[in-house]
């Protein structure tokens, strides 16, 4: 199992007038620059979910952008499938098969579902965006049943669930799911965690960044827990849940 994902001491942010937008915690350089992420180091091997935790504010989202290619870092090194993505732009990492699924979903509510889902393809499996389509719909069946309904019409489970479809459409070698149960409601939230374990299934990798802890230790490989923009703990589910200081200080679990 090699390794299909490698960040080496990445520090990244923003202008320091756009540190609001940034929804994260951070520190002003020399330079104006509001540095949100500090000397991060991660890796993902092929076929394994892992999971990236933090509280809110903890830099998570920012890391989710580095990664694909929508801001740029100050410091640091991303390979990705032996490619160097540190200076790509995020068309080109799309194309290498790196593929988020945003925070928040960001569907096209006056789009119908089938449309949403082919837009996923646009950048990269165009040429087999039907078969892929038909794969999506055997994976999230209620998104067949309702392919020509205008995706805003839909519940937030199933807008989460298109988003993730969509994602799928570019054959991704890495998803990211960034926050996937933000705002659903609790039995929503556990039927999103169990079609994220019938995706892991399938040996697709998986970075996983949640604030739901137990949900995402119970499917994760390994993780990380990230604050203030470092990481703090990295290891098994286990590992992490066997410290009372991990767990009280930085998951309040």
């Amino acid at each position: 199992m090699g390794i299909l994902l490698s960040v080496d001491k990445l520090s990244a942010g923003y202008p320091s007038g756009a540190n609001a937008l940034s929804g994260a915690n951070g520190t002003a350089d020399n330079s104006g620059t509001l540095e949100i992420l500090r000397e991060v180091s991660l890796e993902i091997n092929q076929g394994e979910m892992v999971a990236l935790l933090g509280s809110n504010g903890a830099g998570k989202t920012t890391l989710c952008s580095v990664l694909s290619g929508l801001i740029k870092p100050s410091r640091g090194d991303i390979y990705f499938d032996s490619i160097n993505l540190t200076a790509l732009a995020y068309p080109e990492v799309v194309a290498c098969g790196l593929i988020q699924v945003p925070e928040g979903r960001k569907i096209f509510p006056n789009l119908n579902v089938k449309d949403n889902l082919l837009l996923g393809a646009f950048k990269r499996a165009q040429s087999r965006r039907h078969e892929n389509l038909e794969k999506v719909f055997n994976t999230f069946p209620r998104l067949r049943e309702r392919a020509h309904q205008l995706a805003g019409s839909m519940s937030g489970g199933e807008q989460q669930m298109l988003a993730i479809g969509r994602g799928m459409m570019a054959e991704p070698k890495l998803l990211v799911l960034d926050e996937p149960s933000l705002g659903l409601s609790p039995l929503l939230v556990e039927e999103m965690f169990e079609l994220i374990l019938k995706l892991k299934q399938t040996n697709l990798s998986i970075l996983l960044v949640e604030q739901n802890v137990g949900q995402s230790l119970e499917c994760a490989d390994r993780a990380y827990v990230l604050e203030n923009g470092s990481i703090r703990f990295s290891g098994t589910p286990d590992d992490l849940l066997a410290s009372d200081e991990l767990r009280v200080a930085y998951l309040g679990i």
